[in-house]
């Protein structure tokens, strides 16, 4: 437990919150916020306002609230790379970035997936996708995945990149003749349509 990301664990929720912009998180973090405020305001301000066996309860809940959140959160967690497995991934990222560039989609796709399940917050990766799902013209689930890199930490770095992926989205998305452009295939030789194209040429 070396990386500093582990200090979100100190707060309830801010795990999912800081490193994958959860809604959740934000909910339980706040909720988290109240119930404390609530125990120290009862415990040191407004003493005589409540029982004190009430006072020990909510403090007992706050410590059960924070006890069950910080095990949730470290039983979700995504565990960090070790170092043997570096090179291996980085071959992997490689592999998937190569078959991207000579537009086998479904290959570079499934190398893609494979890595960000072994590390969900690599960002280059995420990228990478999203960019490969715009390109096959899969246009709700490129946006969807920009929209989910640029909450997110991973996705700091590339903000300008994501922003004008995003424009030509919208762009593509407006004008239907070029969303609706389609691939062209190669035409297998001995077929009816490839003799026809040798007779006509």
């Amino acid at each position: 437990m070396s990386s500093p990301r582990y200090l979100t664990l100190l707060w309830p929720g801010l795990p999912w919150l800081w490193l994958r912009g959860s809604m959740a998180g934000l909910v339980l973090a706040l909720a988290f916020a109240v119930v404390l405020d609530v125990a120290l305001l009862l415990s040191c301000v407004w003493t005589a306002l409540v029982e004190w066996e009430m006072v020990l309860g909510l403090w007992a809940a706050t410590g059960a609230i924070w006890i069950v959140a910080t095990g949730s959160a470290l039983s979700a967690f995504p565990s960090p790379l070790p170092v043997a497995r570096e090179a291996a991934t980085e071959a992997q990222f490689v592999a998937a970035r190569d078959a991207y560039l000579a537009r086998d989609w479904l290959a570079a796709e499934t190398q893609l997936r494979a890595l960000l399940r072994a590390d969900p917050t690599d960002g280059e990766a995420q990228l990478l996708l999203a960019t490969l799902l715009r390109r096959a013209r899969r246009l709700p689930e490129a946006t969807a995945a920009f929209e989910t890199l640029l909450r997110s930490d991973a996705g700091g770095p590339w903000k300008g990149t994501i922003h004008r992926e995003l424009q030509r989205i919208r762009a593509a998305s407006d004008s239907p003749e070029d969303a609706a452009e389609p691939h062209l295939l190669p035409i297998a030789p001995g077929t009816a349509a490839a003799t026809a194209r040798e007779a006509a040429a």
